[in-house]
């Protein structure tokens, strides 16, 4: 087996991390991140048109009333338009999309299917609901690893996490990724499988610290990490692939959760391999020279 320098490069890893968290936190201070419909509030219209359309027809109607909405297909044949708007439509504009749309293919009133108007209350209760759960999950998993390792480890797991987290939101606000609630869900699948990678990397090294001196951290993390690293980048390759399969043939909802689990997994296999591990030895290294500079003046 080829052993990995993974201690001695370091700084490399660590450095990758800060500019990814620094040009993700600077985006998500200057440009903010682009909510959807589900937290901000809006209008959803669907339409039955009862023959396949081109987009851009639609387009050309929507954008009278709003060029930022965003329009997807429905129903078995893709007759239906779902109109997705951040603006509260009032009675007068709602009555005019549909007008705009019965003129051009022909429609009857019963070919409005829905106009559903979503609160700006129930987004900031869904804002609040995914912080708390993402909290919650973080406080759990760093409980679990403390009892099933050490707090070390759990800390350093729940840095890690804290990494993939910002990234991935980071990401989405430099490329301004509408967000929505299928984002959260995908959120805590992310960290979900960004924790298990690490604990296996964890768990080897616990593993194999018998085997090694006291204070031979460098060769432990070393050796643990090249033991594991097929492993965590063959799962995350092949979990990839079929993400990435459901992101292309997928239908938009499923879209919407396919992506950030993508983003994720892929940072989440990096940070797993380089951070966590890194993490822990640059703790453990610094407790042991503090260590041996008090006996020192002892």
């Amino acid at each position: 087996m080829k052993k990995y320098k993974i201690v001695e490069k370091s700084k490399i890893w660590f450095a990758i991390s800060l500019v990814l968290i620094t040009i993700s936190l600077g985006s998500l201070l200057i440009q903010g991140l682009n909510f959807g419909i589900d937290f901000i509030g809006g209008t959803i219209v669907t339409i039955e048109l009862n023959t396949t359309f081109d987009s851009a027809d639609a387009r050309t109607i929507v954008d009278e009333f709003d060029t930022g909405a965003d329009l997807t297909y429905a129903g078995d044949d893709k007759t239906q338009v779902i109109i997705t708007t951040k603006r509260d439509l009032n009675t007068e504009e709602r009555q005019a999309l549909f007008s705009s749309f019965q003129e051009k293919y022909n429609l009857q009133d019963t070919d409005l299917l829905s106009i559903d108007t979503v609160s700006p209350s129930i987004g900031a209760e869904m804002t609040q609901n995914a912080i708390i759960a993402i909290i919650v999950a973080m406080v759990l998993m760093l409980a679990y690893i403390t009892f099933r390792f050490e707090f070390l480890f759990g800390l350093t797991a729940i840095m890690a996490l804290f990494h993939d987290l910002i990234v991935v939101l980071g990401v989405y606000s430099v490329f301004q990724i509408q967000v929505n609630s299928p984002f959260i869900a995908a959120m805590l699948t992310v960290l979900g499988y960004s924790i298990n990678d690490t604990i296996v990397v964890f768990d080897r090294i616990r593993e194999n610290r018998p085997k090694f001196g006291k204070y031979a951290y460098a060769d432990l993390v070393d050796t643990s990490v090249s033991q594991t690293l097929g492993r965590s980048i063959n799962t995350s390759l092949t979990t990839l692939m079929a993400i990435t399969a459901l992101y292309i043939f997928g239908a938009p909802a499923i879209k919407d959760f396919a992506l950030p689990l993508m983003v994720g997994i892929a940072i989440g296999t990096y940070s797993s391999i380089f951070n966590a591990s890194a993490l822990w030895y640059t703790i453990k290294e610094y407790q042991h020279k503090k260590k041996e500079k008090v006996l020192a003046t002892k």
